[in-house]
């Protein structure tokens, strides 16, 4: 029969257990020891012990005097501090697995007690050693890190990555390669939430500025999918999103601090700058997009093509969806709300001039920045979004001018002067903005269902130059949430994506002039040959092969993303309907005196919806699904008031929208219901198109002689096909008898001058044309020029030819338009 087990004493359980977890022994056992050479014989505590007249035995009581002792020996071999510490922890939690198997509940529930307590001593003593790193001898260590992380990073770094690389938190997509070290389950919750503030503070913050540098010049195509995880894992806790927010470089306040300087040196800068956009060269980041997934793009399969643009679209949309989670995260926290609004005002008022023409790229943040903060903030406002838009009436048009937030005195308003709106303010002249002014009651619960609300702040920049400080009871004003999110989003729009797509055409034009003038040298190669003919050649196709593979990256990130698109048009038709909320809604006529609200608005609101508009028809199917009636209304309405929309410029874009919406091909039937099922189109589009043909013959400006032609040829267009319909035909015939001798006469007038001017200037230069093309029709005359006047009256024949093209045109819409009249 065989001898039953001694059962072992609750001592000596627990002896067992925290021999294990701390891998020591208070008796000397060579076979221990060599067995497993981590574990250690702490000779001097055994020592100690026996002379207090203690047992050699690990309890809960000596468990602290343990470590101690384990950490600031001077042991040959041993892991340093922190993976130690981490491993005491992953023993202890198998341990306690192990424990949960026991059947005597007493003995199970001390040894949890003890296992647990282990835990929390190896979570304190992580927390000790990562705030003083030299406190513990490691000087005889074995670094056993096999992270793929540089050694300058803090230890937490790998398992932090470990832990948002396994599926511990919600992915965002992309690629896992993850960090082969493993993070003990829970560790890094009992870390960050149970402790006080300052002892995690400097740690956080250690770890924010590794996070920021492991993405700084990362492009769409490198990893910045786990610290993005990382990032926003921190901020889940209390400590982790105070510790981001008052780290010196959430905002950075050098003197010399511009707006490029804030995207590279922040914590969140670099995040935003991960993008397939073109960047200056000095801040280029890598993988090169342009270079890896559209070099000679002519000569890959439209397969490939598609294949990387909707690899750069998913990992874009990735990025937008992560960094619009961990502002959300900070916004919902009422104690860190505050920072993230100052954190976007001031990435916005450091970056005003990139709304300039020529763009400092050393002194401006990138596009790829800016696309990525327009995406990000078209998230934030998706909750005021909806179909209604029945929380417009959060929007305060006095933020423009009270609210210290936003710098906007700079820019240019609809109508307003400078004077004129200082005039009415010094008046105080009230406004109905009752709902507007929200005080921070209530705000936590219309965050917690994504209707962030923030108290915004006082007063100091108003919509135009030289304004007054106004009183001390506007600058206490204070403003919804959705009221500071609405003018920053528009603003950053202006500045992100309105521009990039201003980038955009540019890039197109730079391709389309290079091929002209490459198609020209390659002709002149043929007649005379030469090494600086070649050289010019090449030169020209580097430069095209760069600006297709730069037009190619902006189509995958921007062109490609018809959600992106669809969720700025969604902003502007909110835009458009609150400013004409301001006048009283969708009614004509027009009040005849403009209202101040509505003059003071920066005139970027409405060119930019404009601009949205044109480029969204261009693009297939990002219209589908839009309600486009607000947008016909809000034209007709203003495209012909000057009392209203003071530049002449603006108002004719607002004739170029209707243009890209002629019917044409497929999308026919849509548009036609749209002209013509469409109350307001029928009895005011061809009046107010007639009065615009005539108020645009003086901008104001130098070439306001040839701008009036390509604004008069879109608009002779619109009418040549508005002729045909017969509901606008007969609203035309009534015009013209009720303005037989107003302006409906001024129209034909200025028609029949234009179309004289245009066909005299297209019989100049065709014989211009003819000239040059004789001298090259007389070979032998003409191989006697000099090489360098051969290839300028070359030019100059392409040039002459491109221009009697186009005024060709110009003249065939005005010819046109006169035979319906």
């Amino acid at each position: 029969m065989a001898t039953q087990k001694p059962q072992r004493s609750p001592e000596e359980i627990e002896d067992i257990i925290l021999r294990k977890i701390f891998l020591v022994t208070l008796t000397e056992n060579p076979g221990v020891t060599a067995s497993d050479q981590r574990v250690v014989y702490l000779e001097m505590t055994a020592a100690e012990m026996l002379s207090e007249g203690k047992s050699l035995r690990l309890s809960r009581d000596l468990m602290e005097r343990v470590l101690i002792d384990r950490l600031s020996g001077d042991f040959p071999n041993v892991e340093p501090p922190f993976e130690y510490l981490v491993g005491c922890y992953r023993r202890a939690h198998e341990e306690s697995k192990k424990i949960s198997n026991m059947k005597d509940k007493t003995v199970r529930a001390e040894m949890e007690s003890v296992t647990r307590e282990a835990k929390k001593l190896s979570v304190s003593y992580c927390r000790i050693h990562l705030g003083n790193p030299d406190l513990f001898n490691s000087g005889n260590s074995v670094n056993t890190n096999s992270s793929n992380w540089s050694s300058s990073h803090s230890p937490l770094l790998p398992l932090i990555i470990s832990e948002v690389s396994t599926g511990v938190i919600d992915g965002f997509g992309g690629i896992e390669g993850g960090s082969r070290v493993q993070c003990p389950p829970g560790f890094l919750e009992e870390f960050f939430r149970d402790s006080d503030f300052d002892s995690l503070d400097p740690i956080l913050k250690g770890l924010y500025e590794d996070l920021r540098g492991s993405v700084l010049k990362v492009s769409a195509l490198g990893n910045f999918q786990q610290p993005l995880r990382a990032l926003l894992f921190l901020v889940s806790f209390p400590a982790g999103a105070k510790s981001l927010v008052t780290h010196r470089w959430w905002i950075p306040k050098e003197i010399y601090m511009n707006g490029r300087a804030i995207e590279m040196t922040s914590i969140l800068g670099p995040f935003f700058h991960v993008s397939a956009l073109p960047d200056h060269t000095i801040f280029k980041s890598q993988p090169d997009v342009g270079q890896q997934c559209f070099s000679e793009a002519s000569s890959r399969r439209p397969a490939d093509l598609l294949s990387s643009f909707t690899t750069i679209r998913t990992v874009m949309n990735n990025l937008y969806d992560g960094v619009g989670k961990l502002l959300m995260s900070l916004l919902k926290n009422s104690e860190t709300r505050e920072n993230v609004l100052e954190f976007l005002a001031e990435v916005i008022n450091k970056n005003s001039s990139r709304a300039h023409i020529q763009v400092d790229p050393l002194s401006c943040a990138s596009s790829g920045m800016f696309v990525n903060l327009s995406a990000v903030m078209l998230q934030l406002c998706e909750p005021f979004l909806d179909a209604n838009l029945s929380k417009r009436d959060k929007i305060d048009p006095k933020y423009v001018f009270c609210s210290n937030r936003l710098d906007m005195k700079e820019l240019t308003a609809l109508h307003a002067t400078s004077e004129e709106v200082a005039r009415w303010i010094d008046k105080d002249n009230p406004l109905k903005t009752d709902g507007s002014r929200q005080r921070v009651d209530g705000e936590d619960r219309l965050l917690q269902s994504h209707e962030a609300t923030t108290s915004g702040s006082s007063a100091s920049g108003l919509a135009l130059h030289n304004m007054k400080p106004l009183s001390s009871r506007e600058q206490k004003t204070k403003y919804h949430f959705i009221c500071e999110c609405f003018f920053m989003t528009a603003r950053v729009l202006n500045l992100g994506l309105l521009k990039a797509f201003s980038d955009y055409k540019h890039v197109v034009q730079d391709i389309s002039r290079f091929e002209d003038t490459l198609s020209t040298l390659k002709a002149m190669e043929g007649q005379a040959p030469g090494r600086q003919l070649q050289q010019e050649i090449s030169q020209l196709e580097k430069e095209i092969e760069l600006n297709n593979q730069e037009k190619f990256c902006y189509e995958a990130q921007i062109f490609r993303d018809e959600a992106l698109i669809q969720r700025a048009l969604s902003f502007y038709r909110l835009m458009i309907i609150w400013l004409v909320d301001l006048v009283g809604g969708f009614k004509m006529p027009l009040p005849s005196t403009c209202l101040m609200e509505f003059a003071c608005m920066p005139e970027h609101f409405v060119e930019d919806a404009m601009e949205l508009l044109i480029y969204g028809a261009r693009i297939p199917k990002a219209l589908d699904g839009v309600p486009l009636d607000d947008f016909l209304n809000f034209i007709i309405m203003f495209m012909a008031s000057p009392n209203y929309i003071k530049n002449p410029y603006l108002r004719a874009k607002m004739v170029e929208v209707l243009n890209c919406w002629m019917p044409r091909g497929s999308n026919s039937s849509a548009m036609s219901t749209l002209f013509e099922g469409h109350q307001l189109a029928l009895e005011y589009l061809v009046r107010n198109l007639l009065k615009l043909y005539v108020d645009i013959e003086f901008t104001g400006s130098h070439t306001q002689f040839y701008d009036k032609f390509n604004i008069r040829h879109n608009i002779a267009e619109l009418l040549e096909y508005l002729w045909q319909v017969p509901s606008h035909c007969n609203a035309w015939r009534q015009i013209a008898k009720e303005e037989e001798k107003g302006v409906y006469l001024n129209f034909l007038n200025f028609l029949i001058n234009d179309s004289i001017y245009l066909l005299d200037e297209s019989l100049n230069k065709i014989l211009e044309l003819k000239e040059i093309e004789a001298q090259m029709l007389n070979t032998a005359e003409w191989e006697r020029r000099p090489a360098q006047e051969r290839q300028e009256r070359t030019r100059l024949f392409h040039s002459q030819e491109n221009i009697v093209k186009f005024l060709a045109s110009l003249s065939s819409s005005r010819t046109n338009t006169n035979l319906h009249n």
